[in-house]
């Protein structure tokens, strides 16, 4: 073998390494970052939520005495959630489903939005994208509040049609469903938008011209091309808007009512009003784990897909 040979051979068993180093690199970094930012939290949170508390601290689940190493885990708050307490259960359903009426409500606004956009000549898109994200600029809270003077009984909205005569008397938005639900759709809106007009300025529109010559109305080339490409920002969206409802507590807390009892509320009051962080830990794990376990049910189903369509 000549020295060349033998050194494009070690330059090729050091590009190798070095890509094989580099695919390592740009994997463990993001995996890195969840177990510090994800899995450690949730790990300490499940063990105060096992764990048992004498008003002060927290007992150790791993004890020594006398040559005995006992392991004492504590389930009987997952048992309280579960069978014992309706109000969890229907705390948990209630976000369930107020989060996917939010959800709904945002694609079918956000969708017809989304597609405004892409379509929208290339010069004033900035302008456009600027309005979807201007709430961004001023304050969470201050947004929420200002939907408190706008729904109340003597409001904006009630005021305007008490004095267009449209109303005799205040009609009952705040502490409701309605505004709940109105709350929610108008602050995770942006968050639905957003994905979709990413997903969708991207698509090749040579797809759709084909099918109009292929004899296709518009409406069949939105629902057999449109669409189906843009699942991904679909998906995106959808989870950006449902994972947060969730578990959202300012907006219950302001312009939700007794009726609309959601587990964020639950979760603050087992902390800061009873004082009872093992439960209040429980309920979040069991907050999480609804949330994370159809997501990896679902992403099990679309990797089973993309295989078999592959295949």
């Amino acid at each position: 073998m000549s020295a060349d040979t033998r050194t494009l051979s070690s330059a090729q068993w050091l590009d190798a390494l070095v890509a094989r180093l580099g695919r390592k690199f740009v994997i463990g970094v993001p995996m890195l970052f969840l177990l510090a930012v994800f899995a450690l939290p949730f790990l300490v949170v499940f063990k105060i939520s096992v764990s048992e508390s004498d008003g002060v601290r927290f007992v150790d689940l791993l004890t020594w005495s006398e040559g005995v190493l006992q392991l004492k885990v504590r389930f009987s708050n997952y048992l309280y959630i579960l069978f014992e307490d309706s109000l969890y259960i229907e705390a948990y359903l209630s976000s369930l489903k107020y989060a996917a009426l939010t959800t709904a409500i945002c694609l079918l606004i956000g969708y017809p939005f989304a597609y405004f956009l892409a379509r929208s000549p290339a010069e004033v898109r900035p302008g456009l994208l600027m309005l979807v994200m201007l709430p961004f600029w001023t304050s969470f809270l201050l947004r929420v509040y200002a939907w408190k003077m706008l729904l109340a009984d003597n409001g904006v909205f009630n005021n305007i049609a008490l004095a267009l005569g449209l109303i005799d008397a205040p009609i009952k938005m705040m502490h409701t469903p309605f505004s709940l639900t109105l709350g929610m759709v108008y602050t995770y809106l942006p968050f639905m938008v957003l994905p979709l007009y990413a997903n969708l300025v991207k698509m090749d529109l040579r797809l759709l011209e084909a099918a109009r010559d292929l004899g296709a109305t518009p409406w069949q080339a939105f629902w057999r091309i449109t669409v189906p490409l843009s699942k991904g920002g679909i998906v995106a969206g959808a989870l950006l808007v449902f994972i947060p409802c969730v578990g959202e507590f300012v907006i219950p807390e302001l312009l939700g009512g007794p009726q609309t009892l959601m587990i964020g509320r639950v979760l603050w009051d087992e902390f800061f009003a009873n004082n009872d962080w093992p439960m209040a830990a429980s309920v979040a794990v069991v907050m999480v784990l609804l949330i994370i376990v159809p997501l990896a049910l679902f992403n099990k189903y679309q990797a089973e897909q993309s295989a078999g369509g592959r295949a």
